[in-house]
């Protein structure tokens, strides 16, 4: 377009030269001694025109020609750039289809032009060499990161962190979100990150500090969280059984909305019974299984005897009423029969468990009961059937 301009601006100009010459008698006269030349006007118009349009495509020329260097580079550069996002793109089509040598080999071409994103090659390139299991060569590219990227130390951390997770090696990726934390202000990943490098480690009571800050920003699923917290409760009452004061000072510091999950309620009475403080592991049962039935509850309930055993077995018989096939609350209602020496409710109880689920553990108690009342025969029978069972679990 600007080329047709000119070529229409000189033939307009012709055309006025050519006009004018027609009109123009005049003449110019140039003297510059010892010589004198006389010119038309329209000739030494024309003759100005062509040496300023002469002119200017000299000067175009000469700026073309100095310029001609860096048009060059930017070409090369441009080239470069096309070829590294290309490379790129095709790293990460690679790395979704599971091809990761195939990954690693265009990322790694793409960082070595350095011309697109050299970080995000850097980082690609590490998850491809990790896929592959070649951790020399990961560290390699997130050293490369390091380069690339001192000011965005976000991305290339959260990257080790997560690759260390999955390689099983949770004190570095610990080491790793610590110097996460000290760069910026963690964000849900790298706390969700964290929460798995800490069960990993054990380390519970971080786990449950975790878990809060998940919840408190409605970053992790209820049940999730729910189950997360009963695993490390049940951990560290595990951890506190060797010492009766640090297990009664743990399960106060339990909230009262915890006390009552099923697993946390059953390790720690478990963990009291130890101690023969059977009572305080019959209250944490009962708790437990008034506001959330658990047929785990309810058999080791069995296995303990509080002050009162009739009130025990009382408490039982109502929930009976609420549960009236569960097998395991038979079972208990058994057993605790059988240490009150009520024969006839117990053999009953444990028959009717039977009845509904066969299990090892039943056929062992009706067995030791019909033994203590002579029935030997019979109890022969459960013994032969508690074999049977366990050889097929097995």
């Amino acid at each position: 377009m600007k080329t047709l301009f000119w070529i229409l601006a000189i033939l307009a100009a012709a055309v006025a030269l050519t006009m004018a010459a027609k009109h123009n008698a005049g003449y110019v006269l140039l003297v510059y001694p010892p010589y004198r030349v006389e010119l038309s006007l329209s000739l030494f118009m024309a003759l100005l025109l062509a040496a300023l349009v002469s002119g200017y495509g000299a000067m175009r020329l000469a700026v073309h020609t100095l310029s001609l260097p860096a048009y060059v580079r930017a070409f090369r550069q441009a080239r470069r750039r096309d070829k590294a996002r290309e490379a790129m793109n095709d790293a990460l089509l690679a790395f979704f289809e599971g091809r990761y040598a195939k990954s690693e080999k265009l990322a790694a071409t793409a960082l070595e032009l350095q011309q697109e994103a050299p970080l995000a090659n850097a980082l690609l390139a590490a998850r491809a060499a990790h896929e592959l299991k070649a951790y020399d060569r990961r560290d390699g590219y997130l050293a490369q990161a390091e380069r690339v990227a001192r000011e965005q130390p976000e991305a290339r951390l959260m990257t080790q962190a997560e690759l260390l997770l999955d390689q099983r090696d949770f004190h570095s990726a610990l080491a790793v979100l610590n110097e996460l934390q000290a760069a910026t202000r963690k964000n849900l990943a790298a706390l969700r990150l964290e929460l798995k490098a800490q069960q990993q480690a054990k380390n519970w009571d971080q786990v449950l500090a975790l878990v809060a800050q998940l919840e408190n920003r409605d970053a992790i699923d209820p049940i999730q969280a729910a189950q997360q917290k009963a695993n490390a409760h049940q951990e560290n009452l595990l951890r506190k059984r060797g010492n009766l004061a640090s297990l009664r000072e743990y399960w106060q510091k339990i909230p009262s909305a915890d006390k009552t999950n099923g697993k946390i309620a059953l390790a720690a009475a478990q963990g009291f019974q130890a101690f023969n403080e059977c009572q305080t592991a019959i209250d944490i049962l009962t708790s437990s299984l008034e506001k959330q039935w658990d047929s785990d509850v309810i058999r080791f309930y069995g296995e303990c005897l509080g002050k009162d055993e009739l009130k025990q077995i009382e408490r039982a018989e109502n929930w009976l009423k609420l549960h009236p096939q569960d097998a395991s609350l038979l079972q208990t209602l058994g057993k605790l029969c059988a240490k009150r020496a009520l024969w006839g409710k117990a053999q009953s109880y444990l028959e009717a468990s039977l009845s509904i689920e066969p299990s090892v553990e039943t056929h062992l108690a009706l067995a030791q009961l019909l033994e203590k009342i002579g029935r030997v025969d019979e109890a022969g029978k459960h013994y032969r059937e508690s074999l049977g069972l366990l050889g097929r679990r097995n």
